[in-house]
């Protein structure tokens, strides 16, 4: 099979983006907590193996991100409206929708507020609203990183996003390779995510969220749990919840055919 084309770049409106596949069937991606607000490197999505087998099952997917400079104040509701005028202004719509994480929580409001360009709606590893240990951590983290501790700041995420000996490998990793999830010149635009995300709450607005949704992760989720409230609220929908696991359900290996199957359903 030919290698799929990649294209990254910038919408006109801002958002930065990383497309790949060939095909007319496009899901859109909106992308987790993220800090640098640059289009995604093909090497970082090594870690979403279900790109590749999204593309390799005929889909062109979209991994998009929330422009740079936002404003202090910015929240998840200006973030979807940003994703809808990318939407309207390039692409044939509607589109399948995958909200991961923080995208989720934008996701949610894309979802109520611009129906007529959603044709799935995917809620993964996300919810109607952060937890109190998810907001506690996402706070500590938008603290650390504003006083410039960056690698603590990054050290602090990872302890919501894995456990066990993944994570002593990932920190290990970080120290030896000096590495880091926020640099100093970028922090003010996650900082600003973490912000918005701490005011989001939609449950009063669930019943709103009309296209056929799927609700996925795990039980353990450290952020959002528990996620099964989320899809109690919105009529009609799909739940999938992988017993054991935390806010890396993405990883799983069932998780492609899961979304696939939603996808095609």
């Amino acid at each position: 099979m030919a290698k799929a084309t990649t294209v990254s770049g910038y919408s006109k409106n801002g958002l930065p983006y990383i497309r790949i596949g060939d095909s007319e069937s496009t899901p859109v991606i909106f992308d987790g907590l993220d800090f640098t607000h640059k289009p995604p490197a093909s090497r970082e999505l090594i870690m979403y193996g279900y790109i590749k087998k999204l593309v390799a099952a005929g889909y062109t997917v979209y991994q998009v991100r929330r422009k740079p400079n936002l404003p202090p104040g910015y929240d998840m509701k200006d973030m979807a409206d940003d994703y809808a005028v990318m939407i309207k202004e390039e692409l044939n719509y509607p589109v399948d929708i995958m909200g991961l994480s923080t995208g989720g929580s934008i996701a949610f409001y894309f979802a109520a507020n611009h129906p007529e360009l959603v044709r799935r709606l995917i809620l993964a590893g996300t919810g109607y609203r952060l937890n109190e240990k998810g907001k506690a951590l996402q706070l500590e983290v938008a603290t650390l990183a504003r006083a410039g501790k960056t690698r603590p700041a990054s050290l602090r995420l990872m302890d919501g996003i894995m456990s066990g000996f993944t994570l002593f490998f990932a920190k290990m990793m970080m120290w030896l390779f000096a590495g880091t999830m926020i640099s100093k010149d970028n922090a003010s635009d996650g900082i600003t995510e973490i912000e918005a995300e701490d005011r989001h709450n939609f449950k009063g607005r669930l019943a709103e969220i009309k296209c056929p949704t799927l609700v996925i992760g795990g039980d353990e989720d450290f952020f959002y749990g528990p996620i099964e409230d989320t899809a109690k609220g919105i009529q009609g929908s799909k739940l999938i919840l992988y017993k054991g696991i935390g806010h890396g359900a993405l990883m799983k290996k069932e998780f492609t055919a899961d979304i696939l199957a939603f996808l095609k359903s």
